[in-house]
């Protein structure tokens, strides 16, 4: 296939290097994109008279016969093409003729490329946002499902105070209600059109670009020519999302991995997203939950790729922006499948109540409420905190829990104590005075679950 940029350049490419130049391999999930912005291209040179009306339709309509064929498994991409575009502006002046020559008109590669890869990032970012509102979804009804669910809350991997489960997995769809927010103000930015950019100059012909970015959905265009064909930023600011959201569900995983383990048992992963052991049967590995929390490291490889290959290119163009496309595709593809797996499996995973509430009761978690109690009787807190850790060092000599040293004892501790303590540590007691706003308590939790919902509804659609 004769290159585009042949006429001055007489002399062939060397096969390894034609090999190396080559972006067909990965820019080729474009077509879609690269077909419907030159149909909103050729459709403003006809407007603007640039190019007959009539040549403008019969463009247009062999475009959409590509994309119907290409979609339809028709024809097949052919990969010794250079790349994309080229390959379709090809397959469009051998269907057509002379006339397919004209969509390149006022047009350079470099802001079709811009363009393409905009579009397709700004389609692939709407999916994600689906894909965490239904995740969120998961884990609200999973809340609502185990919402009086007693367990350990954690500081340091060590048992810190008793909490409910609804409120500890509702962290997360907080978490992930803000990388949704994210996403949206990446949107924002990434709604430029570069297109009638140019190479980098602009053109001498009179186009018509706010027509082209309202075809294509996008609110405005370029103001700067040279920064419309330059400009990466949105693919940074996308991976950069990428990568918080990665992180998040790696926390999640994570997690997930040590409540499965025998040593918690507080959760079970489901046998559809759990694998065996070569030799020992009786292991149920949470391997795709390990591999959610592995591919978070290549999503961060992803963002610094792309950094470390901006950080020092002149402006306007450099075929080192070639390299955006592949760190970018890998990152949206894979939090795409993260995310798909990681509600999925959430959806499958069984709560052992018994577990948690039996894990709560022990290892003192109730020590700051009974601090509290002392506080409320007129002790200074630090005081209160000083005596409640000689009184957990005693239970822990004597293989006692707070509620089961005598009320003998805790008198010898302080005069302050009195019967009421035992119902102040209660463990369901101390769940539920954390009133404050945010709070564990119920009714905070509820006020969470019904935020979450309100968020989902106004976002679906």
């Amino acid at each position: 296939m004769n290159k585009i940029w042949s006429g001055h350049l007489k002399g062939g490419l060397n096969k390894a290097a034609e090999s190396f130049n080559s972006s067909i391999y990965f820019d080729s999930k474009m077509y879609k994109e690269d077909i419907l912005g030159s149909i909103a291209h050729v459709k403003m040179l006809s407007k603007t008279a640039i190019i007959p009306k009539e040549s403008s339709e019969k463009i247009v309509t062999s475009l959409l016969s590509i994309l119907e064929d290409l979609e339809n498994k028709v024809i097949e991409i052919d990969y010794s093409a250079e790349d994309i575009h080229s390959f379709i502006e090809a397959l469009l002046i051998e269907r057509i003729g002379e006339e397919g020559k004209m969509l390149h008109t006022a047009r350079s590669r470099n802001d079709q490329v811009a363009l393409d890869t905009r579009l397709y990032t700004k389609n692939k970012l709407i999916g994600l946002k689906q894909l965490i509102l239904e995740l969120i979804d998961v884990i609200v009804k999973k809340a609502e499902e185990y919402r009086d669910v007693i367990m350990p809350g954690y500081t340091h991997l060590q048992r810190a105070q008793p909490i409910l489960f609804s409120h500890y997995i509702l962290s997360y769809a907080f978490m992930l209600e803000r990388d949704y927010k994210r996403i949206e103000d990446t949107l924002k930015r990434l709604n430029s059109s570069p297109l009638g950019s140019a190479a980098l100059a602009g053109t001498t012909y009179p186009i018509d670009r706010e027509y082209t970015s309202s075809l294509l959905g996008f609110s405005s265009y370029s103001l700067n020519s040279i920064d419309g064909v330059s400009d990466r930023d949105f693919a940074i600011e996308s991976l950069s999302t990428l990568s918080i959201i990665s992180m998040h569900l790696s926390r999640l995983a994570e997690e997930l991995i040590l409540y499965s383990s025998w040593e918690f048992r507080f959760i079970k992963i489901s046998e559809a997203f759990s694998t065996g052991s070569s030799i020992m049967p009786q292991k149920r590995n949470a391997d795709i939950a390990e591999l959610i929390r592995g591919k978070t490291g290549r999503v961060y490889g992803d963002l610094i790729s792309l950094l470390v290959t901006l950080k020092g290119l002149p402006l306007a163009y450099n075929k080192d922006m070639q390299e955006d496309k592949e760190a970018l595709f890998d990152g949206l593809d894979t939090v795409e499948a993260t995310l798909f797996c990681m509600k999925e499996m959430l959806k499958e995973i069984a709560i052992n109540k018994e577990n948690m509430e039996k894990a709560a009761e022990t290892g003192y978690i109730n020590a700051t409420d009974l601090a509290d109690y002392l506080t409320k009787k007129g002790l200074p807190f630090r005081d209160s905190y000083r005596l409640i850790g000689e009184i957990v060092s005693y239970a822990e000599e004597n293989k006692l829990t707070l509620s089961s040293i005598p009320l003998s004892k805790y008198i010898a501790f302080s005069s302050l104590f009195e019967e009421d303590l035992y119902s102040e540590i209660d463990i369901r007691a101390c769940v539920e005075k954390r009133r404050s706003a945010g709070g564990t308590g119920r009714e905070n939790v509820e006020k969470q679950i019904k935020y979450l919902k309100e968020f989902i509804s106004k976002n679906e659609g």
